[in-house]
C-alpha cells in the first residue's frame, strides 16, 4: 500500500530460482502436508478407495463372463452338446449380466470420479483460503522482494496442479494399482501358464518405465525452465509495453522473445518425442505378449487342454494389463508438476511473519495521537541505513511536515509509523507506548494514509470509501464524500456513489481519484493522517483548488504528518523536519529554517529558481 523511499534497495535475485523447483516425482514430506489437507474428508475418501475397488472388480469381470459365454453357451451349442434353445438361454442370461457389470462400472465410475473431483475441490480449497490468509499477513518486505505475478500463480496456477494430483493423479495410480492386482489375479486363477507367459513382459516393462522416467524428467525440466522464462518475459514486456513503443523497441523485444519462444518449442518437441518412442515401444510389447498368448493358446487349445474362451478372456485381459503403463507419461507428468506446485506452494506458506502481534499486546483506550521516534535507526537491507538515529517528536494534533532530498528517508517515515517494518533500532511511540507493543490492526485503525498515487479498487464509488466496511452507513458515506469535495464529481457520474469503477480506477482522473482517498480517510476519521503530497502535480487549477481545501479539512485537529517534494504546499504546517542523508538535520517553522540558511533554505532555492525557470 505505501510505496517505499528512496535508499531502501530491494533485492530482487532469484527471478527464476523458484519457479524453478522441479522436486521429484514423489516426494513422501510434501505428500504427508498436502494429505494434511485431505484428512477432513477422510470419511469421503475412504468410500472412494471402497468405489475403486467395486470398479476395479467390475472391469475385470467382462471377460471372465465372456469367457463362459462362449465356454458354457456357444461352444456347447454349436458341438451339439446341448440343445441350441439351452444354449440361447444361457446366452440370454450371461448377455445380461454382461450388460449389468457394464452399467455398474458406469455408475461406480461416475461416482468415484465425481466424489473424488469434490474431494480435491474442497481440500484446495482450504488450502487456497490458508494461503492468502498467509499473503494478508506477510510484511511489505516480503512484497517488495517478490512480483504479484508470481504470488498470483501460486494461488491460481499451483493450486491447480494439486487440485489435479489429488482428483486424477493419486487416485488414478490407486486406481491402476487396483486393476493391475486384480488382473493378475484373475489372470491366475483362469490358466497360470498362460499367465506365466503374460508375466514374461514384466522385466521389459520395469526397464522402459526406468529409462521413460529419467526421459521425462529431463524433458520436463527444459519445459518449466523455458516456460518460466517466456512468462517472465512477457510479464514484464507487457507491463512495460509504453517505454517499448516509445523507444521502438519492438523489433528488437520480438527477437529476443522469439528466441526464447523457440527454447520452450525445443523442449517440447523433446518431450514429445520421449512419448513417441515410450508409448509405441510398450505398444509393440503389448503385441508381442498376444502374439505368444495366441501361440502358446492356440497349442493348448489343439491339445485339448484349454478352451477357446479361456484365451480370449487372457486376450481381453492383457489390455487391462498393459493399460497402467501406457497411463505412466500422463501420471508421471501430473506427479512431477504437483510435487514442484507444492514444494512452491509451502515454501510459501512456510514464510514468517516477521512482523507479528506481541503476545499480550497493550491496549490504547483513547489515542490523543501524539507520535515519537526515539533514536530510530532502519534499513531496508542490512547495513545499508535509510534512517539513522532519528529522533523528533510530534504533539497531539501538531501538524509536521518531513521534508528532505530524494533518497532521505521521507516515505520510510511514514512505513515506519504504519508498522509495515519494524525499526531496528530505537523505539517509535504512539501516546507513549512502544507501536510493536499493540495490535497491528489496534495501531492501523487510528491511521489514516493518502498516498499521491491512490489504489482504487473495482467496485462501486461508494464501496471504495467504505472498503466493505458495513459499520460505515451510505449517509456517512455521502457526508465524507461532501467534507473532503468529492461529491461534485461524484453526483455527475451516471449512477453516483454506486457507479461501478474498473481496478485501479482506470475511468478516474488522477485528481479525482485523490478526493476519494480523502472521503476514505474521513469515513474512517482517523486520529493521526499520513499525507505524501504531490497529488496536485497533474491536475487542473480547480482540481487543485478542491485538493487543498480537503486536505486542510482533514488535517484540522488531527496529528498530521506530511511527506513533502513540493515545499510550496507545506509552508503553514506547524513545524517542518529536514531529514539529509537518513538524519534529522533540521527543525522549525517555515521563515525560522530560511533565516537559518541551511539545508532547507537551499531545497527552497533549487525549487524556486526551478519554478522561475519554468
Amino acid at each position: 500500500m505505501v510505496m517505499q523511499g528512496g535508499g531502501g534497495g530491494h533485492s530482487s535475485g532469484g527471478a527464476f530460482q523458484e519457479d524453478e523447483i522441479f522436486g521429484k516425482a514423489y516426494d513422501a514430506r510434501m505428500m504427508r502436508r498436502l494429505l494434511h489437507y485431505v484428512r477432513p474428508y477422510t470419511g469421503r475418501v475412504v468410500v472412494s478407495l471402497v468405489l475403486l475397488l467395486l470398479l476395479s472388480a467390475t472391469q475385470v469381470a467382462p471377460p471372465i463372463i465372456a469367457k463362459e459365454i462362449i465356454d458354457q453357451a456357444i461352444a456347447p451349442a454349436v458341438g451339439k452338446q446341448i440343445p441350441v434353445a439351452e444354449g440361447l438361454s444361457r446366452l440370454g442370461l450371461y448377455g445380461a449380466l454382461y450388460l449389468a457389470i457394464l452399467l455398474a462400472s458406469s455408475v461406480l465410475r461416475y461416482a468415484q470420479s465425481l466424489l473424488t473431483a469434490i474431494v480435491g475441490q474442497e481440500a484446495m480449497y482450504d488450502l487456497r483460503l490458508e494461503l492468502f490468509r498467509h499473503l494478508q499477513f506477510l510484511p511489505l518486505s516480503f512484497y517488495d522482494r517478490n512480483p504479484v505475478g508470481r504470488l498470483m500463480t501460486r494461488i491460481t496456477n499451483d493450486i491447480d496442479a494439486l487440485i489435479e494430483l489429488v482428483s486424477k493423479g493419486v487416485v488414478s495410480i490407486f486406481g491402476d494399482i487396483f486393476v493391475l492386482g486384480a488382473v493378475m489375479i484373475a489372470m491366475l486363477f483362469l490358466d497360470i501358464r498362460l499367465a506365466l507367459v503374460t508375466f514374461l513382459a514384466m522385466p521389459l516393462l520395469v526397464g522402459l518405465t526406468i529409462y521413460f522416467r529419467g526421459m521425462m524428467r529431463d524433458s520436463f525440466r527444459a519445459i518449466r525452465i523455458r516456460l518460466a522464462r517466456v512468462n517472465a518475459y512477457l510479464n514484464e514486456t507487457l507491463s512495460g509495453m509504453s517505454v517499448v513503443q516509445l523507444f521502438t523497441r519492438e523489433p528488437r523485444t520480438f527477437g529476443q522473445f522469439d528466441d526464447l519462444n523457440r527454447d520452450l518449442y525445443r523442449a517440447n518437441v523433446g518431450a514429445i518425442r520421449a512419448m513417441s518412442t515410450f508409448q509405441p515401444t510398450v505398444n509393440f510389447t503389448r503385441a508381442m505378449t498376444s502374439a505368444a498368448l495366441f501361440l502358446a493358446g492356440g497349442w493348448w487349445i489343439l491339445q485339448g487342454e484349454m478352451t477357446i474362451g479361456t484365451l480370449l478372456a487372457f486376450w481381453q485381459l492383457v489390455e487391462q494389463f498393459f493399460r497402467p503403463v501406457l497411463d505412466l507419461a500422463e501420471k508421471y507428468n501430473i506427479m512431477q508438476a504437483a510435487m514442484a506446485s507444492s514444494e512452491r506452494v509451502f515454501r510459501l506458506l512456510d514464510t514468517p511473519r516477521t512482523i507479528g502481534d506481541p503476545p499480550h499486546p497493550v491496549e490504547l483506550a483513547h489515542v490523543r495521537g501524539e507520535v515519537r521516534f526515539d533514536n530510530v535507526s532502519f534499513a531496508y537491507n542490512e547495513g545499508d541505513w535509510v534512517l539513522r538515529d532519528v529522533d523528533f517528536t510530534i504533539g497531539a494534533g501538531e501538524s509536521v511536515a518531513i521534508v528532505g532530498a530524494t533518497g532521505a528517508g521521507k516515505t520510510s517515515i511514514i512505513s515506519l509509523i504504519s508498522r509495515f517494518y519494524d525499526v531496528q533500532r530505537g523505539r517509535i511511540l504512539l501516546d507513549g507506548t512502544d507501536i510493536r507493543d499493540l495490535r497491528q490492526r489496534d495501531l492501523r485503525r487510528h491511521i489514516g494514509v493518502v498516498l499521491q498515487d491512490p489504489f482504487i479498487f473495482a467496485g462501486t464509488i461508494a464501496s471504495n470509501i467504505r472498503l466493505n466496511d458495513e459499520t460505515i452507513s451510505d449517509e456517512r458515506v455521502r457526508a465524507a464524500a461532501k467534507f473532503v469535495n468529492a461529491d461534485r464529481f461524484i453526483d455527475r457520474l451516471p449512477e453516483g456513489y454506486e457507479t461501478v469503477v474498473t481496478e485501479r480506477g482506470s475511468m478516474l482522473s488522477v485528481g479525482q481519484k485523490q478526493l476519494l482517498a480523502f472521503g476514505r480517510a474521513i469515513a474512517f476519521n482517523p486520529e493521526i493522517l499520513l499525507v505524501l503530497d504531490e497529488a496536485t502535480s497533474s491536475v487542473d487549477t480547480e482540481t487543485e483548488h478542491l485538493i487543498q481545501d480537503a486536505l486542510e479539512k482533514l488535517m484540522r485537529g488531527r496529528t498530521s504528518i506530511v511527506i513533502a517534494h513540493r515545499l510550496s504546499t507545506i509552508q503553514n504546517v506547524d513545524r517542518i523536519v529536514v531529514l539529509h542523508k537518513g538524519r534529522v538535520v533540521e527543525t522549525g517553522t517555515h521563515r525560522e529554517l530560511l533565516v537559518g540558511r541551511g539545508v532547507y533554505h537551499r531545497l527552497y532555492e533549487l525549487q524556486y529558481r526551478a519554478h522561475q525557470v519554468a
